[in-house]
């Protein structure tokens, strides 16, 4: 069973109850674009009492506001919600009171009027109080009736109106984008999981890249990222970044990504965020000394404000640390590419190094190389156990602490680039190590070397 197969099955049930029963809201939107619905809503007259009573298997999600999940076979389900008008907003997110009312106050009540059509599938006929038809036909995304007045109400709906706009590659009526723009800093009010929710759908959608140029116009990014509004006008050398500035170069790179899930789309929105803190024309070290440290602190600042889970900001945060790692690819040690490559989170590393170069306006020759490297060295095994361990240590006469920790290190990193290959190599380069250890003890305790 489909969701659509289940919303006629729950409209002809309740039309068979006497009640008013129409599908309502973005599918209507869809449907009418020419595109298939992923969700299908039903709009009744029915309140939620009498929605769970017609129906076996039903879920309140939001029963105070008239809103009943009806489940069907196979995981097909439809949100069934009363026909309702909704008193004051006083927190910017919730009614201080609703009304179960007809379908037209229903409508009007809505967010944009795009969103506030109904539509009868059983006589084939579009229900229409605010305009929704003609504004599609246009490509216009209108709020429906005072827009400051639909933006108090829920300040996320001003993401909202940037994510239709974009995805349907509309255009923002005017007033409407004039209340958007002097509201705006109210979004910033708004949960973390909400605004992660929101940004979630436009980072992860092809149009991204337009979605955040409207963003930064609407003043919407400056309220909820403004770390991320900061790149704007912050210039590179041209050199490098022929493309213009951090902003401009961050704007491609988003644009080169492939379907990526919300870490990934994050990593590369935030790879160079470190980068205005850290600008310095005077710089011994570039323009952007340490920009890949201080981007990644900034970042699981922001990741902590959206409310990501642990691994997505440990994700973040390793990949914005590691970014510039590859700078001279060719070079790398090989100990040092097995570590990144057995990183659990090396793929949303690969991505951001891929969109960072076509972000650049030139061919990813270093992330086709970096991939080609990983797949040589992926026949060998890139996190072996260890040729000796400190048991094998201790056997040789060597006390725990600190510099048997250093032997260790020394031993793995050279059994990663090959340099010993078996138990008997490890063990004499672990006597030669150990023996170096003792003689600069000696020459420290003798005064012929400076403590350190």
């Amino acid at each position: 069973m489909t969701p659509r197969e289940l919303s006629l099955q729950i409209i002809r049930r309740l039309r068979r109850q006497g009640h008013q029963a129409l599908l309502a809201g973005g599918c209507v939107r869809d449907r009418l674009l020419g595109r298939r619905p992923k969700d299908y809503d039903v709009a009744t007259s029915a309140r939620p009492e009498e929605v769970e009573a017609l129906f076996d298997r039903t879920l309140a999600i939001g029963a105070a506001f008239g809103v009943i999940m009806v489940l069907g076979e196979e995981g097909a389900k439809v949100e069934v919600a009363t026909f309702r008008s909704e008193g004051p907003y006083e927190d910017g997110r919730h009614p201080s009171s609703v009304r179960f009312t007809s379908a037209e106050e229903d409508a009007r009540r809505r967010d944009f009027t795009i969103n506030a059509m109904f539509y009868d599938p059983l006589d084939r006929k579009l229900i229409d109080y605010v305009g929704g038809q003609a504004d599609l036909s246009r490509g216009i995304v209108r709020a429906v009736g005072d827009a400051r007045e639909r933006f108090a109400e829920d300040h996320l709906r001003m993401l909202r109106a940037v994510r239709f706009a974009t995805r349907l590659g509309f255009r923002l009526e005017k007033s409407t984008r004039a209340a958007l723009r002097e509201m705006a800093p109210l979004v910033s009010r708004t949960s973390g999981e909400r605004i992660r929710d929101e940004l979630a759908l436009i980072l992860q959608h092809p149009h991204r890249s337009q979605a955040l140029e409207l963003l930064l116009e609407t003043g919407l990014l400056q309220a909820i990222l403004p770390e991320v509004a900061a790149m704007k006008g912050v210039q590179q050398g041209a050199l490098h970044h022929p493309e213009g500035d951090v902003w401009q170069h961050t704007l491609l790179c988003m644009a080169q990504l492939r379907q990526p899930d919300l870490k990934t789309a994050l990593a590369t929105l935030l790879h160079d965020v470190g980068k205005p803190p850290t600008y310095s024309p005077q710089g011994e070290d570039g323009l952007f000394p340490r920009h890949a440290q201080v981007g990644a602190e900034i970042a699981v600042e922001i990741a902590n404000r959206l409310r990501l889970t642990g691994q997505e900001r440990k994700a973040i945060d390793w990949s914005i640390r590691h970014h510039m790692d590859f700078m001279q690819i060719q070079e790398m040690k090989r100990s040092t590419l097995k570590r990144l490559f057995s990183s659990p989170h090396f793929d949303v590393l690969a991505e951001v190094k891929r969109a960072d170069q076509l972000g650049t306006m030139k061919p990813a020759r270093d992330y086709r190389l970096l991939m080609r490297l990983r797949r040589d060295l992926q026949r060998e095994e890139l996190k072996p156990d260890p040729l000796l361990r400190g048991k094998d240590l201790l056997k040789l006469g060597m006390p725990p602490g600190p510099d048997m920790g250093r032997v260790l290190a020394a031993l793995y990193e050279a059994q990663l680039e090959g340099e010993i290959t078996d138990h008997q190599q490890a063990l004499e380069r672990a006597r030669r190590l150990m023996d170096e250890i003792r003689e600069e003890s000696r020459r420290e305790s003798s005064g012929q070397l400076p403590p350190e």
